[in-house]
């Protein structure tokens, strides 16, 4: 039986993979020279080749009820390579089962650590679900938000890794989470606007009354395209194996229709659209060049998708919300069945275009999107990876087709239909290693603060001071993010904070109502905790909708009675005038800010406590680093007693990320630094 041969593969430029495979032997890998055998494998354990013309192949193999194939062996597959047959040397099978996945300890993904840690583990699966409500009609949007829901509910593991993005959120703002519910909130605003060009946010402002239509289309296309691209290479950096983005979308048109198109901006206050001919662009030779001129430019946008998703061995599932439906556009659109139908048919078949060069499946033309969603679960949880060595072992950056079959007969065999060979410099780059990068401590701090997700509802910080008796002086504080453009939720109205201790006693629970904490500043408090663990439990509630998000953090208390150097957890604040520095420099009372994003006419002030033990008096200095941890320059620290305070003004620094190092010294006692690390915007 003829196998339907697309092949889910991805390349291991292995120059730059054997660095972790050696790492694990102590050894460096070798490769058997040409015409020699590699080595017999033991039955049921993978072996990891290495070498730059290695390749390796996810393969989906189903029966012709959608069930895995779980019992095949390796001289059951069969790879040609550009046509010419390869010979296949090692095979893995990879099978998830949500149900008896192990059990994981609950942590939350606040950095990017976090986050490729927990892409690491082969046990959970990753779905991004893309919002394309550019592309989505508001009644389809509303439809659509069940069948999702009850997808994340009823089909994915607590183990899965899942996250949500629109068109016009961030690449570095999205952040795979195992919060659901937050992933569900999100999609339970989710509103179509597909036609509708009445703007939400700034950037939209900005074009929205200056473009017609039809280039506020291809704009919106672009936006869409390019977001799907950026994406797809973000999840590739975080895990070579399989990734899932499933979109939801009613595809692509190439243009607008006749009736469609206007010389209005935004085609507002154009009384004339409603009247225009239905039957207009019908049979029309200059309407056809046009459209092929059009589906050419279009045709080339989804190419660089179908590389993208390919380089990162990321599978497209497209699901289109409309249904089984006779037409594109309703009656009330004025336009002809037979361009309504046509331009219905172009951009399904722009949405299994998508799924067919990805991998991934097209959930079309159908009521029930349930049934065909359960498949992308079953793709997901069992592939195998069969890798061999190319013969050609191309460098020369080009496409290679690559076309799997199983000997089995019965069966559809599922991949991607090739990959990019990676260049001559590609090589180089790989066996020169990665760049010493900066020290841990650095790292660290940088990856603090990092942009919040558009799933994150409010930026928190957390400090300790010395307290009395003893004891520390915890201080809790939150402020409520803006909003991601494109993207509409709920507002974060009050935060609720559990202290315990490891042992499970209370040492603080309260809640901090929205009231307190406008936009820009912060509602705070502080409670009295011994030194030790502290296990803090963060939860965030909307106005009457209950819980937004939640959060766990464990909080290692200092003993600032020990006899050694100790700093105070630094606390920002900042000033546009200088006015406002003056107020904020005579109040030792003020609230700081959570935020460690600036403007280049911010100027800081920055305060911390050190102390000494005994007598001995804490000297404390500061220099400004760059990002890589690099000396910029000294800055002075007033001291008064225990307290010291920096002013560093923002306008003589570039855009970029900063870090603030501070060093405290006394007589006899080892040295103690704190970094302070933000981000100056513009």
């Amino acid at each position: 039986m003829a196998s339907r041969a697309v092949l889910l593969l991805t390349v291991t430029l292995v120059a730059a993979g054997a660095g972790w495979r050696a790492s694990a032997s102590g050894q460096s890998p070798q490769t058997p020279p040409a015409g020699q055998s590699p080595a017999p494998q033991e039955p049921g354990q993978p072996v990891f080749r290495a070498g730059t013309s290695f390749v390796r192949v996810d393969v989906i193999v189903t029966d012709r009820q959608g069930n895995p194939v779980n019992d095949l062996k390796l001289e059951d597959f069969e790879i040609a390579e550009d046509g010419k047959a390869q010979k296949p040397e090692t095979m893995r099978l990879v099978k998830i089962d949500a149900v008896t996945a192990p059990a994981y300890t609950e942590r939350a993904i606040r950095t990017r650590n976090d986050e490729e840690t927990a892409a690491a583990d082969e046990s959970a699966r990753i779905f991004v679900f893309f919002l394309d409500d550019y592309h989505v009609r508001k009644e389809s949007s509303m439809s659509v938000r069940r069948p999702i829901i009850e997808f994340i509910t009823n089909q994915l593991a607590p183990n899965d890794l899942i996250g949500v993005m629109y068109p016009l959120t961030p690449i570095d703002a999205v952040t795979l989470t195992r919060n659901h519910q937050s992933v569900i909130n999100t999609i339970e605003k989710f509103e179509g606007r597909k036609y509708n060009y009445d703007p939400i946010n700034d950037l939209e402002r900005a074009y929205v009354y200056k473009l017609t239509p039809d280039i506020i289309e291809m704009l919106r296309r672009q936006v869409s395209l390019t977001a799907i691209r950026g994406i797809s290479t973000k999840l590739g950096s975080l895990r070579e194996g399989r990734k899932s983005l499933v979109l939801i979308s009613e595809g692509y048109a190439a243009m607008l229709p006749p009736q469609m198109r206007s010389d209005q901006p935004g085609g507002f206050n154009d009384p004339g659209r409603a009247t225009r001919d239905p039957f207009a662009g019908d049979n029309s030779l200059l309407e056809d060049r046009a459209q092929f001129s059009a589906a050419t430019d279009l045709l080339q946008e989804l190419q660089d998708v179908f590389a993208a998703a390919n380089r990162n061995n990321t599978a497209i599932y497209t699901v289109d919300p409309r249904g089984l439906a006779t037409g594109e556009f309703d009656i009330t659109s004025n336009i002809s069945m037979t361009t309504s139908q046509s331009y219905l048919n172009a951009s399904v078949d722009s949405l299994r275009s998508i799924a067919e060069n990805t991998d991934g499946r097209a959930i079309v033309s159908r009521n029930d999107l349930a049934a065909g969603m359960k498949q992308i679960v079953r793709d997901a949880s069992a592939y195998y990876l069969v890798g061999y060595t190319s013969n050609p072992a191309p460098t020369d950056g080009k496409f290679h087709a690559i076309r799997v079959r199983v000997k089995r007969p019965g069966v559809e065999v599922r991949a991607r239909k090739g990959y990019w060979a990676y260049t001559e410099a590609d090589l180089k780059r790989a066996l020169a290693g990665p760049r010493e990068g900066p020290p841990p401590a650095v790292t660290k701090a940088l990856a603090a603060i990092a942009p919040m997700t558009n799933r994150r509802y409010v930026r928190t910080w957390i400090g300790t001071d010395r307290g009395a008796a003893g004891q520390a002086r915890v201080t809790f504080l939150w402020e409520p993010l803006p909003p991601t453009p494109g993207i509409k939720r709920d507002e974060a109205r009050r935060v609720t904070l559990l202290a315990t201790t490891p042992a499970g006693d209370i040492v603080y629970r309260g809640r901090l109502p929205a009231t307190l904490a406008a936009p820009g500043s912060g509602a705070s408090i502080s409670f009295e905790a011994k030194p030790g663990q502290l296990d803090l439990r963060i939860t965030v509630e909307g106005d009457g909708t209950g819980t937004l998000d939640n959060e766990n953090r464990e909080l290692m208390v200092p003993d600032f009675s020990a006899p050694e150097v100790w700093f105070s957890t630094p606390r920002v604040w900042f000033a546009r005038s200088a006015r406002e520095f003056t107020a904020l420099s005579a109040d030792s009372t003020a609230t700081p800010v959570a935020t460690r994003e600036f403007r280049r006419t911010d100027r800081l002030l920055i305060r911390v406590a050190a102390f000494a033990p005994g007598t001995a008096q804490a000297v404390v200095t500061a220099q400004l680093l760059n990002q890589q941890g690099t000396k910029m320059g000294d800055v002075t620290a007033a001291s008064a007693g225990n307290e010291h305070s920096i002013d560093l003004p923002l306008a003589s620094y570039a855009a970029g990320q900063y870090l603030l190092e501070l060093t405290a010294t006394a007589e006899g006692h080892p040295p103690v630094t704190e970094l302070v690390a933000f981000r100056i915007a513009s």
